[in-house]
């Protein structure tokens, strides 16, 4: 959500910043349904003073036994009521539309973000791991014979449709493990706080994390009205909405494992293979509220949390800033970490860590009381993915792929496994 004032006070500022995004020019029509919202409000105080003023002179008229005037004063005293309740409708009319507007424009991109149109603008920034050299031809992860049988997408597309896999045996448990190995080290290492959250939640919950008006499409509604959580943002970040904080309680910093949901709309025909792109995924994702004054640092670290996760399971990757034209709704500034997918010789994306700045804040009027005492301040909120771990999974499987078939896994997840760390071919964690 945008602040009103700041487009009052800069429109050329607001309209050069949507321009980096690639959007047209707003400020024009926004203000003058601003103008139109705060003429009918000035209206109705007036209406209402004058309402007020025959009201008191009534007695007055009463007192004198001043019929005639008695009658006027009433007649004016109502239609001054109709008037101002007339006005006072209008004005509502118009605040919600300039809100509806206001809430469909996307956030404004930081001065550092790289202009861009598209994924192909995007800049790397740093890169970690040697590419793996391989003395045979890399599958991808559903055809590597270890893994073939227990990643079961025939299955699944019976029970649900296509975009949707059962993941059998020891691929069920490394999945699994990838997940525990996650958040315990977000929990033990980088201090995030673990929350169960529910993975139902009201349309205030969407549209104050900006998923609502303008993504309904993109993500699952129940017939009584829950919406199925495109990722555990929505839920952590909205555990703040309508509080007023102590800036002593600053910086919230959480992290959930759950089940996420997106209906990938428009996608289709895009990543149809394998696990890349499902209906229904688990991510580990991270999120943190914080004082304005934090926000960049925090993202910084919050990227080196995701990071971290990979190199300890040697990973490669790369890290991009997303250009202008490449970043999602609500971000001011995003980075994505890419992991080396051999099965596809290329980098695939894994995580996004972003900033929104006060975006959500102002949607879901999440504040803090600044230790000075100075009038409450608008948040500023971020989340990351810490990681995905479905395309975890198909990175692990990938790089530790072995020409009989079978898969060396990452030493970090001896824990979780018991200490086997291969997949034989034939399907078996040994």
């Amino acid at each position: 959500m945008h602040d009103i004032r700041a487009i009052r006070e800069n429109p050329a500022a607001f309209d050069a910043a949507l321009a980096r995004r690639g959007d047209a020019a707003m400020s024009s029509d926004i203000l003058a349904l601003d103008e139109s919202r705060r003429a009918k409000i000035q209206a109705a105080e007036t209406a209402q003073a004058d309402q007020n003023k025959a009201a008191k002179a009534i007695g007055a008229a009463k007192a004198k036994g001043d019929d005639a005037e008695f009658e006027r004063l009433r007649a004016e005293v109502a239609g001054k009521k109709a008037e101002v309740a007339a006005l006072q409708t209008e004005a509502k009319e118009l605040d919600a539309k300039l809100t509806d507007v206001l809430a469909r424009i996307p956030n404004l991109p930081a001065e550092d973000v790289p202009q861009g149109a598209d994924e192909d603008d995007n800049v790397e920034v740093s890169k970690w791991g040697a590419i793996p050299n391989f003395a045979f031809d890399p599958k991808e992860h559903f055809d590597i014979k270890g893994v073939s049988a227990a990643m079961d997408f025939e299955t699944a597309a019976k029970i649900s449709g296509a975009r949707f896999v059962l993941l059998k045996g020891a691929v069920a448990r490394i999945h699994r493990a990838l997940a525990q190995f996650m958040v315990d080290t977000h929990v033990d290492e980088n201090g995030l706080t673990e929350v169960n959250s529910p993975v139902l939640v009201r349309d205030e919950a969407m549209y104050g994390t900006d998923k609502l008006p303008k993504f309904g499409d993109d993500s699952y509604q129940t017939t009584n009205g829950w919406w199925l959580v495109p990722t555990s943002e929505v839920p952590l970040t909205y555990s703040v909405a309508g509080d007023t904080l102590d800036e002593a309680a600053l910086p919230i910093r959480m992290t959930a494992h759950t089940l996420c949901f997106r209906s990938e709309a428009g996608s289709a025909g895009k990543d149809t293979s394998g696990m890349l792109r499902q209906h229904q995924f688990e991510k580990v994702e991270m999120v943190s509220v914080v004082h304005p004054t934090q926000s960049d640092d925090e993202q910084k670290r919050m990227l080196r949390c995701a990071e971290g996760i990979l190199e300890k399971l040697g990973i490669p990757y790369r890290t991009v800033v997303l250009c202008t034209g490449d970043m999602g709704f609500g971000a001011r500034r995003t980075f994505d970490i890419e992991a080396w997918v051999p099965g596809q010789n290329t980098y695939r994306e894994i995580s996004s860590v972003s900033t929104t700045g006060d975006f959500q804040a102002r949607r879901m009027n999440a504040r803090f009381k600044p230790a000075d005492g100075g009038k409450p301040e608008y948040l500023h909120t971020l989340n990351g993915s810490g990681l995905a771990v479905g395309r975890c999974l198909i990175a692990v499987l990938e790089n530790g792929q072995q020409e009989d078939g079978s898969v060396k896994l990452p030493e970090v997840l001896a824990p979780y496994l018991g200490g086997r760390l291969t997949l034989t071919a034939a399907g078996d964690l040994v």
